[in-house]
């Protein structure tokens, strides 16, 4: 779910990514091996990677360490991906231990057994015990409560979607057991080719102004068509030719002049439209033309604008982006999220702060510890807007606009983003906004980008690796992100692919941030052409030339589906994403996915849609309801505000 992000980090640094090494036949051996404890043996035995870096540097053998359990862990899950902030102490699991004799993930907990191995494709028939944590099966199939041969430590079987606040096994931990985090992100660079460097449209960037536009609302302003009707300043005009800005995208034409007109909105726009500069453009603008300027003189910073977003990748792009608007003006923006010295973060706010951009958790933080005044804020902005108020975050997103200081909703603005905006989600972000808000809505809400080839292929779990080896042995070099539903699955699969010589990289919630950062610098640097993720990567990540996109596991739920595949096939450009679909496990998302590769024009196969309309889901299953198609006040029956279209004739000439 959402990263509340908190304090999390190693004192010791670490390889990012996994090499395409030929392991020997030894190390192919399951991750069941074990000697208990924390001696030497167990799991797989690493050469050193061609960059220097090693696994375990000093250690006798490889593997993964179990701490705790006293067995060998496949790693640390008390912590889940979205992280909660808990000071300075260290709640992030994986370290990857430099001087350990058994190096690798650290884990906590009792051991899994053989029976885990039931869910990497091998049936064994035993108890999958070691999907809840508690006593694990040996090797021998004893109850060796994490002494036996078997995963010592291991995952407590949590998948990618976090738990709220306070409620994470984290929070068990002794501080002795939590390091202070020392991690602190290079400085970035100051040259203006680095800073500018963009994404280059596609083919397919002008079929933009083919999609269907709608705004819900009481007198929404007239759209624009160029940049240059929206008489931006002349610092910011140049920075946004600097980034290749030619012509507005429809997000951007409708969504500028709404928040240039100081309206609340919730936007809904398919990925990879857009919709950062929709927003930060015109909050910039109305800054400079205000004067604002950042000062170092106050210990407390009042930003006139924050923003917050779900992970630490989506936050730090949109600090990037703001960066880069804002180069060579007196307007400051600031990023803060976990993983990161905190002490850092203190130090970069205080040299004056205008746009704060941050996670939940470390925002609050930094608002708890006097750093951050919220008087000032003319400007809130929730990206990825329904899974910020979804799965049980909501009452933290309650506690910041709650929090001392910060104007109620009659007195700022309020904008929300997203590419999917179910219906009782929009009922609920309506609490935070204005009562006459807009809601705009681009292409089909909630449906897929149609520049994106979609593909089902019906297949068992047993059968997954290697029809996923198939595929990757016919994409070769191009840039492909796997998405899998657990951060344990998302390291055997890389560790896998790293044994056919596939070179692979991983991200989860359970690495360490300066692992995380190296990753997504190596995928993009085409050093690890295949990036493996969990859904901690499935939102608003904008990375170049990324051609495929893989569902090893697909998601519970089809917003997450819509954002993944996202992930490709972005600014115009054309992209593929391939989904497994299981009919044992995902027999409950075949209508919904019937749904949008019919909306998208995507082929449907027969099989799939057998499997919608029969069976128990049938009778739930209604196609034309999967997503929410307008402002759900349209359907409130009188409740709220009275709704309209855009009335600009041009509009409806242009969208129609």
């Amino acid at each position: 779910m959402d990263e509340w992000e908190e304090e999390t980090s190693s004192a010791t640094p670490a390889p990012s990514y996994f090499t395409g090494q030929d392991w020997s036949t030894e190390d192919k051996r399951d991750f069941d091996k074990g000697s208990g404890g924390r001696g030497r043996g167990g799991g797989f035995k690493s050469p050193p990677p061609s960059d220097g870096g090693s696994w375990n540097k000093n250690g006798e053998r490889g593997g993964f360490r179990g701490r705790g359990g006293r067995g060998r862990g496949f790693g640390r899950t008390e912590r889940n991906d979205f992280d909660e902030d808990n000071g300075e102490k260290q709640s992030d699991g994986d370290s990857w231990q430099k001087n350990g004799e058994s190096g690798g993930f650290r884990g906590r907990g009792r051991g899994l057994g053989r029976s885990e191995r039931n869910d990497f494709g091998v049936d064994n028939g035993e108890n999958r015990s070691g999907l809840h944590g508690g006593r694990g099966f040996s090797r021998e199939g004893g109850d060796q409560r994490g002494r036996g041969r078997g995963f010592g430590g291991g995952y407590r079987g949590r998948d990618e979607l976090e738990s709220p606040r306070g409620q994470n096994d984290v929070a068990c931990l002794d501080e002795a057991e939590k390091p202070k985090v020392t991690y602190v992100p290079p400085t970035l660079p100051e040259d203006e080719d680095s800073i500018f460097a963009h994404y280059q449209t596609g083919i397919n960037f002008d079929k933009y102004d083919d999609k269907m536009v709608d705004v819900s609302g009481v007198n929404p302003p007239q759209a624009i068509m160029t940049f240059d009707e929206a008489a931006f300043c002349e610092s910011l005009s140049r920075n946004i030719h600097k980034s290749g800005y030619t012509k507005p995208t429809p997000v951007q034409k409708h969504g500028i002049p709404i928040v240039s007109a100081g309206r609340d909105l919730m936007a809904c726009a398919q990925t990879g439209s857009g919709k950062t500069a929709a927003f930060l453009l015109p909050i910039l603008q109305q800054m400079m033309a205000d004067g604002v300027a950042a000062s170092s003189f106050s210990e407390l910073q009042e930003p006139q604008a924050v923003i917050v977003a779900p992970t630490r990748e989506l936050i730090n792009q949109i600090y990037l982006e703001a960066r880069k608007f804002a180069h060579g003006t007196c307007v400051r923006p600031v990023v803060v999220y976990g993983g990161v010295q905190t002490g850092h973060q203190m130090r970069d706010i205080s040299r004056g702060c205008n746009v704060l951009c941050g996670t939940p958790g470390r925002l609050l933080d930094m608002i708890g510890r006097g750093k951050v005044g919220l008087a000032q804020v003319r400007t809130l902005v929730l990206d990825e807007a329904d899974r910020m108020l979804d799965m049980g975050f909501e009452p933290d997103m309650r506690r910041l606009v709650g929090s001392p200081g910060m104007p109620s909703k009659e007195n700022r603005q309020t904008l929300m983003f997203s590419a999917t905006f179910p219906e009782d989600i929009q009922r609920l972000a309506a609490d935070f906004l204005k009562t006459d808000y807009l809601f705009l809505a681009v292409g089909v809400v909630g449906g897929a980008c149609t520049d994106v080839e979609q593909k089902m292929i019906q297949v068992s779990k047993f059968d997954k690796r290697w029809q996923l080896l198939e595929i990757l042995k016919t994409t070769g070099s191009e840039r492909t992100m796997v998405f899998v539903g657990t951060k344990r699955m998302a390291d055997f699969i890389a560790v896998f692919l790293c044994q056919e010589n596939v070179p692979t990289t991983s991200i989860h919630g359970d690495r360490e941030q300066r692992e995380r950062e190296l990753a997504l610098t190596d995928f993009r640097s085409g050093k690890c052409p295949v990036l493996v993720a969990t859904s901690v990567a499935a939102r608003g990540l904008d990375i170049p030339d990324v051609q495929h996109v893989v569902n090893f596991d697909l998601p519970g739920g089809i917003d997450e589906y819509v954002h993944r595949i996202g992930r490709t096939g972005r600014c115009g450009n054309v992209g593929r994403a391939v989904s497994f679909f299981d009919p044992d496990t995902d027999r409950q998302l075949a209508g919904s996915l019937v749904s949008v590769l019919a909306q998208a024009q995507q082929e449907v196969p027969g099989w799939l849609e057998e499997s919608a309309f029969s069976g128990p889901a049938s009778s739930t299953f209604n196609p034309l309801r999967s997503f929410s198609s307008a402002d759900s006040r349209k359907f409130s029956n009188g409740a709220g505000p009275a709704v309209q279209p855009a009335t600009a004739a041009e509009d409806e000439e242009d969208w129609g």
